[in-house]
């Protein structure tokens, strides 16, 4: 970067030097201010505008008032590259466009602040330098832009970072941070403007103060030196003869010219004259003529005014006399008073000197211009490096570790890995507190992981415990009933095949996510937890139950839903459990609301009670029990079809109906598994009787 400033500077001079040599009046000095803000960035760009402009001051203090334009090349430049727009023609002509017009009202405004004459003619001539120098400049930019090889350009990037560099995607995302109120950047922004400023301000009233008085006292020994100088061309001798006789008297006219001479070769010189103090007031011996006002002739009396009150006796009496600073007729002046001694040592009259005030506030004003300038282009810079070091220091390491925390997903074991090793990989290494936030950061992350897997891991476990004991408790309350067989296995297996197919069809997508199904499918052995506390007479009964019976056996429902109730009372937020006590308590209900125990219909019925109200029907059909034999499959899909829309929700028993391969894998499944587990049972039985 160091290279690429010192190289893109010499551009810029030699840019002012061949114009010179060509006398052009172009200015190509903000070339390689161009190229250093496209290609490495707004700082460089800023640095290089910034040197130029003061080594060209060195020969040039005019240089000086245009440090601001070169930083706001450097900023535009580096915007209009950062955005791409060197890529495409309106982008450039923007480019070009967007720099002339800056310089010209920059001319504008300093010629205004200069007080130098400002012409119609002189407006549109600057205009027109503006766009043809700085349409020359971005079209070298271009040319090296379009020769250079995109790697070379990458490489030249300047960057600071202190950790692993983002990618573009990532660095839009870190900047697009929403904050609450105010960014940190843009907090720091304000305060870094507000503590230049302050500084700024106070250093430029100090300065102008200092120069002020330090001016007054250079331009003030300088009329000392003007008025001792006029004090040797005057003959005392004959200063009483210039009073009587003037301009005829021998000698005068001669005198008065060299009292000319001596003004017009020091500009900074207001008036130069000759007074003799009398009481009457100062009577003019010489009074040589201005540009604005013409002199007094000699023997005339002008009255000696309030402003020299302190020195009015000294004045009389012919003593040495301090600058006075006088506000009269003659304007704003600083007045210098050298005696005229005569052979006898008397004072006959003074030599003086005026300098107007208006050379010193000129002076000033040109003085804190300057400093003005110079200031706002340091400003400028300060500002640069300072958010350029924040960016890469605070800013962007903050944002990165924000992000990726944000992101962080605990519900997938990979994805978890995934953010934890995304935290790993910023490798912020900024050597102070945000290194070491980030270091905590990084091991709280992997401290978590490890918690986190170690409780899945417990929770699976847990989870497994919990289905085995609900598989062992619904093998008990089945053990009951003869006939039922892998009742419970089968009906959890439909229901799957249902909510899967459901959500295939796009019905219920809102309620039917992976947890719902997962609570579905391993609650539904529960369904029918209720039976055991039906006599086994009933359960067991091989005829038609009586209603007496019947109305027995419909209570199993509210049984099941009051036993897993008082189960939910100690687990309050379980899902898990509210969808088993849906399904013991709702799943003899009848779309069309003639079911039990309430008799809901449509879709009050919960969707998980729908669900197996299918799947519950469908294995009984299927299934020999004590009653009657098995309905064959195509018969027992038949019935469901019929169903639909009055025993069954449609678009359940649709996604039940349009599974019907999966449907018949599982009864087939469960019927090979039913004999090849009853012969193992009669096999057992023989060889315990041997």
């Amino acid at each position: 970067m160091l290279l690429v400033c010192v190289f893109c500077i010499l551009i810029n001079l030699g840019g002012v030097q061949l114009m010179g040599a060509l006398e052009c009046p172009l200015y190509m000095d903000s070339v390689g201010t161009a190229i250093a803000a496209a290609l490495c960035g707004y700082l460089p760009g800023i640095i290089v505008g910034l040197f130029t402009n003061l080594i060209k001051g060195i020969s040039d203090t005019e240089s000086l008032y245009y440090v601001v334009i070169n930083a706001l090349i450097a900023l535009i430049t580096y915007w209009f590259a950062k955005k791409g727009y060197l890529k495409k023609v309106l982008g450039i002509a923007g480019l070009i466009c967007s720099l002339a017009l800056v310089g010209w009202l920059y001319w504008i405004v300093i010629t205004l602040v200069m007080k130098d004459p400002l012409t119609f003619d002189s407006v549109c001539d600057s205009l027109l330098v503006e766009l043809a120098d700085k349409g020359v400049t971005i079209a070298i930019l271009v040319l090296l832009l379009w020769l250079l090889p995109k790697r070379f350009l990458r490489f030249l990037e300047f960057r600071g970072w202190q950790q692993r560099p983002l990618t573009e995607e990532e660095n839009r995302a870190v900047k697009r941070g929403k904050n609450r109120k105010m960014s940190l950047r843009t907090k720091l922004l304000m305060l870094l403007i507000m503590v230049f400023v302050v500084m700024g301000v106070a250093a430029l009233l100090i300065s102008a103060f200092l120069y002020r008085d330090y001016n007054k006292k250079e331009n003030t020994e300088f009329a000392k030196g003007i008025s001792k100088v006029a004090s040797t061309l005057i003959d005392p001798e004959k200063v009483d003869l210039y009073l009587e006789q003037g301009e005829a008297a021998p000698g005068y006219l001669e005198t008065k010219q060299q009292l000319i001479n001596l003004r017009e070769s020091n500009p900074v010189i207001e008036y130069v004259y000759v007074y003799k103090a009398e009481e009457d007031g100062f009577h003019v011996v010489f009074d040589v003529d201005s540009e604005e006002m013409e002199g007094d002739p000699p023997g005339f009396v002008t009255e000696i005014g309030s402003d020299y009150d302190d020195c009015r006796d000294n004045l009389l009496a012919g003593e040495e006399i301090d600058p006075v600073e006088t506000d009269d007729k003659w304007g704003q002046l600083i007045t210098t008073f050298t005696p005229v001694k005569d052979s006898r040592g008397i004072t006959v009259c003074y030599a003086c000197a005026d300098i107007s005030m208006k050379v010193i506030y000129r002076n000033e004003t040109d003085f804190l211009a300057k400093l003005i300038l110079l200031f706002v282009g340091f400003f400028i810079l300060s500002i640069a490096v300072a958010m350029w070091i924040s960016d890469y220091n605070i800013i962007l390491p903050i944002n990165s570790m924000a992000i990726s925390a944000s992101k962080f997903a605990y519900d997938d074991e990979e994805a978890f890995e995934e953010n934890v090793e995304r935290i790993r990989e910023l490798d912020i290494h900024t050597g102070d507190e945000i290194e070491n936030m980030y270091q905590a950061l990084s091991k709280t992350t992997e401290d978590s992981e490890h918690y986190v897997s170690a409780l899945r891991t417990k929770t699976e476990t847990i989870s497994q415990m919990q289905n085995a004991l609900i598989m062992v408790l619904a093998d008990m309350v089945e053990s009951r009933d003869e006939s039922t067989g892998d009742h419970v296995r089968k009906t959890a297996a439909y229901t799957r095949i249902i909510m899967e197919r459901l959500r295939e069809l796009g019905y219920y997508t809102d309620q039917l996510t992976d947890q719902f199904i997962y609570d579905v499918e391993n609650s539904a052995p529960l369904h029918d937890i209720g039976k055991i506390a039906v006599s086994d007479v009933i359960l067991n009964k091989p005829g038609k139950l009586t209603e007496e019976e019947f109305n027995k056996m419909k209570t199993h429902t509210t049984a099941g839903a009051e036993m897993i109730e008082q189960v939910i009372s100690t687990v309050p937020d379980s899902a898990y459990l509210k969808e088993a006590k849906n399904l013991a308590e709702y799943h003899h209900e009848k779309w069309n609301g003639t079911g039990y125990p309430h008799g809901l219909s449509g879709e009050d019925i919960p969707l998980s009670a729908r669900i197996m109200a299918v799947a519950d029907v469908f294995d009984a059909l299927v299934s020999e029990r004590c009653y009657k034999k098995p309905f064959p499959f195509e018969e027992a899909m038949g019935i469901i079809r019929k169903d639909a829309g009055t025993h069954f929700d449609p678009k359940v028993a649709e996604a039940f109906l349009t599974s019907e391969d999966k449907v018949r894998q599982v009864a087939e499944h469960f019927t090979v598994y039913r004999v090849t587990k009853g012969q193992t049972e009669t096999l057992r039985s023989t060889d315990k009787k041997a």
